[in-house]
């Protein structure tokens, strides 16, 4: 089939799966029913809310599909475990609050965490947004930083949730207003403050944030993203790839590394992910996990090439047109990658090339 008849979110799947594939990454394949427990039990964790559900014939609850990753860690085990996938999932429409049938394509990483494997998960996430156009960037935070400038403002858990929530519209005059509310001392707002305000390439920015992550977790938090950051700065994206904290995630799910993805004409973020260890531990498993997803259905109609015509190549024939010489004509144009609509009438149909089998001539 010629690249050109693919829709946008066709082709960019494909291409992903291939992607995938030469990193080693292996397909899983989930079912479309899963026990409702499995996602009523993490409902924060999913993107969307509500879930279809319906009872089997044994009376048992079940659920349509509202995620993959829940799905994947559940028959994960404790093997490492390195799986892409491709699959319709069913939520809500934020717009509309009805639900939709979404395609997704993404990988998790589930096993040992090391420097090479997130480096290798967060590169793989800015290439494939690569995949899906040129005009794209890839916002990267590390929540073990966040929460440690976090947690040395105030233990408070509203407070925590209130600057989460202001991080993420890099709200800086209300983060005042809220470290002022809160008693924050100087120090600790000013770096919360800094947190806000922080964006951009990967050395200007570890170098703004190298004075806020001087000791304990934040160092160690630090020292990591630096360490993925000194490998991403060396590959061919490095330039798509900005860090950004008002990129969080939720934290009761979501640890280190955490990202988002967006491209050139679409209004949010394509690709989202992270690492997600204390999802893991919620659900009873002992390693460490990373992963991201590709929502393929904001992508249709992104980049698509604007047509004046339908089909390449128009077979006019009549009651009198033998079948095998149709058949042949439109195998013709076929094998040479067009695109070929055999019919008795034009019709509305827009085409480039005409070939009349009525008994009348070829045009363009």
């Amino acid at each position: 089939m010629s690249e050109t008849i693919l829709k946008n979110e066709e082709r960019v799947a494909l291409s992903l799966r291939a992607l995938y594939r030469k990193y080693g990454y292996l397909p899983y394949k989930m079912s479309k029913f899963e026990p409702y427990d499995l996602y009523s039990s993490n409902k924060e964790f999913l993107v969307g809310d509500g879930v279809i559900t319906f009872n089997d014939a044994d009376g048992k609850l079940l659920a349509l599909k509202p995620d993959v990753t829940l799905s994947i860690i559940k028959n994960a085990g404790e093997e490492n475990r390195k799986v892409y996938y491709h699959e319709n999932v069913y939520r809500k429409s934020g717009a509309t609050k009805e639900f939709k049938e979404l395609m997704q394509v993404g990988l998790e990483r589930i096993g040992e965490k090391d420097v090479y494997a997130l480096y290798e998960t967060t590169y793989l996430a800015a290439a494939s947004l690569k995949e899906i156009s040129d005009n794209f960037v890839l916002n990267v935070s590390h929540l073990g930083v966040l929460s440690a400038v976090l947690a040395a403002a105030s233990e408070n858990k509203a407070f925590g949730k209130a600057a989460i929530a202001l991080l993420a519209q890099k709200n800086l005059h209300e983060i005042t207003a809220l470290c002022n509310a809160y008693g924050v001392d100087e120090t600790a707002a000013v770096h919360l403050k800094t947190l806000v305000k922080t964006y951009g390439d990967m050395p200007s920015t570890l170098e703004k944030l190298a004075p806020l992550c001087q000791n304990g977790q934040a160092k160690e938090a630090f020292e990591e993203l630096k360490a993925v950051c000194a490998l991403l700065s060396k590959s061919e994206l490095a330039e798509h790839i900005r860090l950004d904290f008002s990129v969080a995630g939720n934290m009761k799910y979501y640890n280190g590394l955490v990202f988002k993805g967006f491209v050139g004409g679409v209004p949010e973020s394509v690709l989202s992910g992270g690492q997600y260890d204390k999802l893991m531990q919620r659900m009873g498993r002992k390693t460490s996990a990373i992963g991201f997803a590709v929502y393929l259905d904001l992508l249709e109609g992104l980049c698509e090439p604007k047509r004046d015509y339908d089909v390449d190549l128009l077979v006019l024939y009549d009651d009198n047109t033998p079948p095998a010489k149709i058949a042949a004509a439109v195998q013709k144009g076929a094998s040479e990658g067009k695109s070929v609509s055999a019919q008795k009438e034009t019709g509305k149909l827009r085409f480039v090339t005409l070939v009349d089998l009525t008994g009348g001539r070829t045009n363009d």
